[in-house]
């Protein structure tokens, strides 16, 4: 079984506080009774994540908890006391955060990016917001076009820090921010350059031929909605993010494919469909 994962187990026997589910290594776990459904059988294969109790034995449960092993998440403090701060991670018990594992002093209802690992001494979940550390630099796992999974961070005077892969550190500058993104969301994104210290130039769009040709579709679509986009090549980067979501340079790359192919028509203050 692995501790702060999911686990697909089997149901051995019921008791009257639960069911005990098994894996092939013969380790069995409680699934409390609440947890359970009238459908459920011994011999069924249920999904469980399995962490540890107040009370510091293994159980299992079928809630989702916003973190798993080994990844990121924004998690919210609920308490801070003695032992540490105690983060609200979906559970029905707090995620601790010890004292030694903050790289400041965690605030009650604030949001940090925590990553979740098993403190190997204890056997316990424990979470940190000492990052960095659990990040590697990029050596030859990516290259620039790779499609990539994002958790937007801070905001920094060049970009928009993120995580990429739940393993490398990634920027998206300010002048590639084509689309409205929050801190703690999840998103796509593609590798713009492997710098040479391992971190991830990022881009939310893609380069290349299959970037324009899905811009064009959007592009054509919102003309058949709309009927007229106030915009052209004079047009400000703000306004083209604000209404298109894309970069001028890739609204100019669009414009041209499409005028090209005698889809739209170009005013000094507009675009319209070319009337068939």
């Amino acid at each position: 079984m692995i501790i702060g994962d999911y686990n697909d187990l089997e149901i051995l026997r019921f008791t009257s506080v639960g069911a005990y589910l098994g894996d092939n290594d013969g380790s069995d776990v409680l699934l409390p009774k609440k947890y359970l459904t009238e459908l459920l059988e011994v011999g069924d294969t249920v999904s469980v994540f399995i962490y540890r109790d107040s009370e510091d034995r293994l159980v299992a449960t079928t809630e989702y908890p916003k973190i798993t092993i080994d990844r990121f998440a924004y998690l919210k403090a609920k308490t801070v006391s003695y032992y540490g701060a105690f983060m609200d991670w979906g559970l029905e018990k707090d995620l601790l955060i010890p004292f030694r594992e903050q790289a400041q002093k965690i605030q009650e209802d604030k949001e940090y990016l925590v990553y979740l690992y098993l403190d190997e001494a204890t056997d316990r979940l424990v979470g940190t917001t000492k990052t960095n550390k659990h990040l590697v630099p990029c050596k030859n796992e990516l290259k620039s076009g790779d499609k990539v999974q994002l958790i937007i961070c801070e905001k920094t005077e060049l970009g928009v820090k993120v995580i990429v892969n739940e393993k490398y550190n990634g920027l998206i500058f300010n002048n590639d921010i084509t689309k409205n993104i929050r801190r703690g969301s999840k998103t796509i994104g593609f590798v713009g350059k492997v710098r040479s210290d391992g971190k991830l130039d990022i881009k939310l769009e893609q380069e290349g031929y299959e970037k324009v040709e899905e811009m064009s579709v959007k592009l054509l679509t919102l003309l058949k909605e709309q009927k007229i986009i106030n915009l052209s090549d004079k047009s400000s980067p703000e306004d083209i993010k604000k209404q298109l979501n894309m970069s001028k340079k890739s609204f100019k790359q669009v414009v041209g494919k499409l005028y090209k192919q005698r889809l739209i028509q170009l005013y000094p203050d507009k675009i319209t469909l070319v009337e068939s």
